[in-house]
């Protein structure tokens, strides 16, 4: 990436962990243990660090090879290591992003692609209904076939 683009990068990331603090202390208190954004604050930052390491990790063997995995795969495996037990600080980096839903961290994400998704609507136009038709059919095939499954293994497991 140029530095424009990290620039970028990095106060979208900070703005994201931002939102997603209040969006967890939000969540948090509803389910009656609140987080406040300042208690979020060290879980976040190590969200940040890893999510940088990662990209660093990505965009160097990018430079390498034409061949490599998706950046959330590098920094799955940073986060995967920095929690194995034994490993130099997991317990804090466990009980800091522990902290932190997964929900909360997904609003600001959907907001993004709401927004992006907002800005191509004349490409949506341009399609016409069949688009809507398609998607129509894809969200009812993925609901359906997921009410089976959930029927199934909830009837397999006795819970029903």
């Amino acid at each position: 990436m140029k530095k424009t683009d990290w620039a970028v990068y990095l106060r979208v990331l900070c703005f994201s962990a931002v939102f997603a603090a209040i969006g967890n202390w939000i969540s948090t208190m509803k389910s009656g243990a609140p987080v406040t954004p300042l208690q979020a604050v060290p879980g976040m930052i190590l969200l940040l660090v890893i999510t940088i390491l990662g990209q660093l990790i990505w965009e160097g063997i990018n430079k390498v090879s034409k061949k490599n995995l998706p950046a959330i795969a590098y920094i799955s495996l940073i986060a995967i290591i920095l929690t194995i037990p034994g490993f130099p600080g997991a317990e804090f980096t466990a009980a800091s992003i522990n902290k932190i839903g997964l929900l909360p961290l997904c609003t600001p994400i959907l907001a993004y692609a709401g927004i992006s998704l907002g800005k191509d609507l004349d490409t949506f136009k341009k399609q016409g209904a069949a688009i809507v038709a398609i998607s129509l059919f894809a969200f009812l095939g993925t609901f359906i076939g997921s009410a089976v499954i959930a029927q199934l293994i909830l009837k397999l497991t006795g819970v029903i």
